[in-house]
């Protein structure tokens, strides 16, 4: 049975809240860019990006009650229950990477975080892609498989940032300066990883239902 044989209206709640979900890892990802960017009222930034984190949960928890009471669904319930979890995983690490930053009270980040957060940010781009194709997966397989692609080589590319990063930090006596650095580095790097599960769900399903 394909995709397309299992859309019915009734159907596309599930599909409107992963799109929702795609949005909302956009948003964040969006506003870690400008914190870094634009590295002033650190609080207030976070905030707002707290705010998105909040949001993003509402919807997962909004996802999986819609799973407890829908008896067919559209996919199957573990695929279902594997994204919508995997999509909440990439705003939590987002945010708790941000977070560090005010909890390690750091004045001056590095480039590297800057550079993470703009890959953070291309693959939510390419999450909101492939997720949009799954209602119309039969008809542009090859956009999906093109977003899962460009999302593993993102998190390939978190990977190599991650070794620079740390390789750079080494360098520095203060210790106390490795360890946050590297907590914060890791947290993003962890998004990354999130990022290529969303793709890895999405390469399932359209194996599974095309």
């Amino acid at each position: 049975m394909s995709l397309k044989d299992l859309f019915t209206p009734q159907d596309t709640i599930f599909f409107d809240l992963f799109e929702e979900q795609a949005e909302i890892a956009c948003d964040a990802s969006a506003k870690l860019v400008d914190l870094f960017e634009n590295y002033n009222n650190v609080e207030a930034k976070y905030r707002a990006l707290k705010d998105v984190e909040h949001k993003g949960d509402a919807t997962a928890h909004k996802a999986f009650d819609e799973l407890n009471r829908t008896f067919i669904t559209p996919l199957e319930p573990e695929e279902i229950s594997r994204l919508v979890t995997s999509l909440d995983d990439v705003v939590d690490f987002i945010d708790e990477g941000a977070r560090l930053l005010l909890t390690y009270d750091i004045k001056n980040p590095d480039h590297f975080m800057l550079d993470f957060a703009k890959c953070l940010h291309q693959a939510a781009h390419e999450i909101r892609t492939g997720v949009k194709c799954l209602r119309s997966s039969i008809k542009e397989p090859e956009v999906l498989k093109g977003a899962c692609i460009e999302i593993n080589r993102l998190e390939n590319v978190a990977d190599e940032l991650l070794t620079s990063a740390l390789k750079n930090l080494f360098k520095s006596t203060d210790p106390i300066e490795i360890i946050k650095f590297k907590d914060i580095y890791e947290h993003f790097e962890t998004a990354a990883d999130k990022c290529e599960e969303v793709a890895s769900v999405l390469t399932a399903i359209l194996i599974r239902h095309s």
